[in-house]
């Protein structure tokens, strides 16, 4: 089974995006901030192959994470897709210039987040 990691500061945010995933076969992690996230990288190594992450957490927020992220894989080794409320198409195009698979704006549904997975290919 696949692993994913949701990195968001809502819990209740965690909990939604964690139930679609599960239903769609990953098994998943959750962090609330992006140095939690790495530490589960850290731990998990290369076993999650999907992390779905809010822009604005504290500590590390988003765009940080998903560069550091970048730094130690790929897009084809790690899908990295960005959801947040950040919808400025400057906020998009820095998110997919550093290297996320896909970005999606909340607020969504689970069709949003279903299809947006499928344009970037990903699966469990």
């Amino acid at each position: 089974m696949a692993k994913a990691l949701v990195v968001d500061d809502s819990r209740a945010v965690r909990m939604i995006i964690a139930k679609t995933l599960r239903d769609l076969g990953y098994e998943v992690r959750e962090a609330a901030n992006g140095r939690e996230a790495l530490e589960v990288i850290a731990v998990e190594k290369t076993a999650v192959k999907l992390v779905l992450a809010d822009w604005n957490m504290p500590e590390i927020d988003g765009l940080e994470l998903l560069k550091q992220l970048r730094r130690i894989s790929t897009p084809d080794s790690l899908a990295v897709v960005m959801v947040t409320t950040e919808t400025g198409m400057g906020r998009m195009a820095a998110a997919l210039a550093a290297g996320a698979n896909e970005y999606v704006m909340k607020p969504f549904t689970r069709d949003i987040l279903v299809e947006k997975l499928q344009l970037a290919g990903i699966r469990p």
